[in-house]
């Protein structure tokens, strides 16, 4: 059987796949390591490789993670690469990111405070309930800063055009962070927000779980 291995977002760890259902599929979770000083986006990439140990993989990237598993798809292959809330290029990253990774205006972003989410953070991802903000709020709080003010700038500055094949892309329509209208061939979940990994856990189950069980990629 293939295995699975699980890139997790920004900010976030194993734990926003705890809702979702792989039993019967061998499934890894990739750790994220310190990042070096002035790391390229294509070497942490490979630093990660190490942890990969089938030969041609399943990758499931959420977030940050998902362009994580674009990078690592460029160096190792892999059976199929599962995109959740994620880019495949940089063109599918807003224009105002790139922007402020072409200004360095990323540098000014605070990034201690976005470890104690708000009103506007829940709002941003897509969530109401209290048991999502308190999973939020605890991986947040969890997460390293130096870590998460690299990642930012990895993100800003991601210059990719390549999109690994055979490749599946899920997509909320009401994600507020990554926007629908700038993602190109993605299938819609709709209403689904940043977080829909944990929020439409039941529906993503379904659909990952017939993406994974089959030879055939939906288009």
């Amino acid at each position: 059987m293939t295995a699975i291995y699980l890139f997790s977002g920004l900010g976030t760890d194993e734990r926003i796949f705890r809702y979702i259902d792989f039993s019967g599929f061998t499934v890894h979770c990739i750790q994220w390591i310190a990042p070096l000083k002035g790391e390229t986006i294509q070497s942490y990439a490979r630093r990660l490789t190490p942890q990969i140990h089938s030969y041609k993989p399943v990758l499931i990237g959420v977030s940050f993670g998902g362009i994580m598993a674009v990078e690592v798809a460029k160096i190792i292959a892999v059976d199929k690469i599962i995109l959740i809330s994620s880019a495949t290029t940089k063109y599918e990253l807003p224009f105002c990111y790139r922007l402020a990774g072409t200004l360095y205006l990323h540098k000014l972003l605070p990034t201690g405070l976005l470890k104690h989410p708000n009103h506007f953070t829940y709002w941003l991802f897509g969530i109401k309930n209290k048991k999502d903000k308190d999973l939020l709020a605890a991986i947040l709080r969890d997460t390293n800063t130096h870590f998460m003010k690299w990642a930012i700038e990895k993100i800003a500055t991601w210059q990719n055009m390549y999109k690994p094949a055979p490749l599946v892309h899920l997509h909320g329509t009401k994600d507020r962070i990554l926007p629908y209208r700038f993602i190109e061939n993605a299938i819609p979940i709709n209403d689904g927000g940043h977080f829909m990994i944990v929020n439409k856990a039941e529906l993503l189950t379904a659909m990952l779980r017939n993406i994974l069980s089959s030879s055939i990629i939906p288009s």
